[in-house]
């Protein structure tokens, strides 16, 4: 097997290890919410717990200083399910009264959590991520994590209390029938 091979194959391993492995350290359950003083914003109102197929919404007001100087908010979401996987981050167009910013999605069903974060963005044209590589959290209300298993005020006798109809991981028939196609192309083509 030529170096080539071996490089596919381990790229292809590395492809479909579960993406778990890499989320950082939460208890299931637990919103992750700013610290007042670490932000220059304050939660007004949040949907929590998340609810699959029902409005998640998140209203922000900015505190004086930032509103003053000119900063400007951008909020980003992203939704991971049960099975493992996190949608793509979405910028969210958000409804702006003054100082209050207030953005609104529906998640889908079999969700585990509605990630967010702010990006600060001051007349500078500099910003701060809040929080800083990371995400905070909305937990759903009927969860899985890996962890810990199953909870939520909606996960009762053994099952969640949702409408679910499959349990596939989207993208993962395609993920995986590409890297078939990929390592029998690398198998045939021997030199």
């Amino acid at each position: 097997m030529n170096l080539r091979n071996v490089i596919l194959c381990l790229f292809t391993v590395l492809m479909l290890m579960p993406m778990t492995s890499m989320a950082s350290e939460v208890t299931a359950g637990e919103d992750v919410s700013p610290s007042d003083e670490e932000v220059p914003f304050s939660i007004v109102s949040r949907t929590t717990p998340s609810i699959d197929g029902n409005s998640w919404e998140l209203a922000l007001v900015m505190d004086d200083d930032a509103y003053d100087n000119g900063t400007t908010f951008e909020i980003t979401t992203q939704v991971c399910t049960n099975n493992g996987v996190c949608d793509p981050p979405v910028l969210m167009e958000a409804t702006v009264d003054e100082k209050t910013q207030s953005v609104s999605l529906t998640p889908p069903s079999d969700h585990t959590y509605v990630n967010w974060r702010v990006k600060a963005i001051y007349s500078d044209e500099n910003y701060t991520l809040y929080p800083n590589g990371d995400w905070y959290k909305t937990w759903s209300s009927c969860y899985y994590q890996q962890d810990s298993g199953w909870g939520g005020v909606d996960y009762k006798d053994g099952e969640c209390d949702t409408n679910s109809e499959s349990e596939s991981v989207p993208g993962f028939g395609m993920l995986l029938a590409s890297s078939s196609v990929m390592m029998a192309a690398a198998f045939i083509r021997r030199d």
